[in-house]
């Protein structure tokens, strides 16, 4: 008896304890299926976000193929349309490349037979100016008798034993070897005896350009106005311009310069000094306009 009673009090002792764990227990089993409750709501959402961005990134695939296969087929057109237009121009482009190839040829011996011409020509009339002063030298009055005065020289002739061919090859030879004086000399008996042959011009403007390239402009400027004004056209006109508008700028008198530079141009458009002179433009600018007197600037 005693020992169910010590029960029935062990009983009522302890069921209050085992009472409160039980609904610890099924509140933590709530909470646990609260949480996996929001944990299958956050995996359904994630799966739904993941399913939305898997199809934009297919569209976007589909979308970027379409436009690769568009950009290619346009590269294909393109490429055949040039490849067509290629052939169209390459055949006329290299046949009027080959006709100026052809033509500059055909101009380059032009000037060279224009040029040996020349030269042969001035040959000729040195030798017909040398034939010339033989004859006068035949037809003059016989030599005095001994004791008498000496005749002077023929007025305008050369000096006996001097010929055309003679004294133009003598002063060329002497400016190529950098006998400047001598051969100015030279060139000034030439055009004082010879001054009516075709290499008169030649004489006047190689005066003019030894004395450019000895830095004396005044007697450079004076030797090719002498050639300008005596033989207005001729093979070295264009050369005497050019050097003379470089000369007119080395002076100080970039206005006259310029003029020279642009009458160059003008007179002989497709010579090839035009091009040296286009130059010589771009290089003086478009400041001063032409002076009518030498004022040195």
């Amino acid at each position: 008896m005693n020992f169910i009673l010590r029960f029935a009090l062990l009983v009522v002792v302890a069921l209050p304890a085992v009472y409160g764990q039980k609904k610890e227990i099924m509140e933590m089993q709530r909470d646990i299926l609260q949480m996996q409750d929001q944990l299958r709501s956050l995996q359904r959402s994630q799966d739904e976000k993941l399913a939305g961005i898997h199809v934009l990134l297919q569209q976007t695939l589909e979308v970027a193929n379409k436009a690769s296969t568009a950009t290619a087929v346009l590269e294909a057109s393109l490429r055949d349309k040039l490849k067509d237009q290629e052939k169209n121009l390459v055949v006329p482009v290299a046949g009027l490349g080959t006709k100026v190839d052809q033509m500059s040829n055909d101009f380059s011996s032009v000037r060279e037979s224009m040029a040996d011409l020349t030269s042969r020509v001035g040959k000729l009339q040195n030798q017909v100016a040398d034939l010339s002063s033989a004859i006068r030298t035949l037809s003059a009055p016989p030599a005095p008798p001994p004791g008498a005065a000496p005749a002077s020289p023929q007025a305008g002739g050369p000096p006996q034993g001097v010929s055309a061919e003679q004294l133009y090859t003598a002063a060329m030879r002497d400016r190529t070897s950098g006998n400047a004086d001598l051969a100015i000399a030279q060139f000034v008996d030439y055009l004082k005896y010879f001054g009516s042959t075709d290499l008169a011009p030649n004489a006047q403007y190689y005066i003019g350009e030894i004395e450019y390239l000895r830095g004396d402009y005044t007697a450079c400027l004076a030797a090719f106005d002498k050639l300008l004004e005596a033989y207005p056209d001729n093979s070295k006109t264009p050369d005497a311009l050019l050097l003379k508008g470089r000369a007119l700028v080395k002076s100080g008198y970039k206005a006259e310069g310029r003029k020279e530079f642009e009458a160059l141009i003008k007179k002989y458009p497709s010579h090839e000094n035009s091009a040296k002179a286009r130059t010589e433009l771009r290089a003086l600018g478009t400041a001063a306009p032409a002076a009518v007197n030498r004022k040195k600037r």
